[in-house]
């Protein structure tokens, strides 16, 4: 079983011409592997007009830098609160601090530690390249990738693999500092 939280709005209406309320309840539902509720709870009765689902499909790029396990660790946070489905790809870069291997072990134990299902796979080739053909292949909602710093005059300054996926990419691209 699923569990998303809810926003539902009634629209009620009321004695005068023109005039209506809005009665806002938050509300937990369960729902079934197919994607059916279950069961509600609510201290109110509602009328759920849309209900549109918060989750979404993201894939996270990691090199085997430090910011590439903080940016594992923000995207991990993120799919507990909401429920995302999660890929992660890691890609070869051979100056890295960690080997493709100790990264893929690294990412294998901090996703079985937050209980979260995600499939990590690995990717050969040009970084940049691999990572962007990679979501093009996909129908990824959102590519997470760590980088940038800030220069002394305060500017944000992009790697090259960074600013190749910014550039390149098919979908938006969030960038963990």
């Amino acid at each position: 079983m699923r569990e998303i939280r809810l926003l539902a709005l009634e629209s009620l209406s009321s004695t005068l011409p023109r005039v209506d309320r809005r009665v806002e309840s938050i509300f937990t539902a369960r729902f079934d592997p197919a994607g059916q509720a279950c069961d509600a709870t609510s201290g109110t009765t509602v009328f759920v007009h849309q209900c549109t689902r918060m989750c979404m499909n993201v894939l996270v790029g990691l090199v085997g830098s430090d910011e590439s396990i903080k940016t594992l660790r923000r995207t991990i946070d993120r799919t507990e609160e909401v429920g995302d489905d999660l890929t992660v790809a890691i890609v070869d870069k051979p100056e890295a601090k960690r080997s493709q291997a100790e990264m893929t072990q690294q990412a294998e134990t901090l996703l079985t530690d937050a209980a979260v299902d995600a499939e990590v796979i690995t990717l050969e080739g040009d970084p940049g390249s691999s990572l962007v053909d990679y979501a093009e292949q996909g129908e990824y909602d959102q590519l997470v990738i760590g980088g940038g710093t800030l220069s002394p005059m305060g500017k944000i300054q992009l790697g090259p693999i960074t600013e190749f996926v910014l550039l390149n990419a098919p979908t938006t691209v969030k960038l963990v500092r």
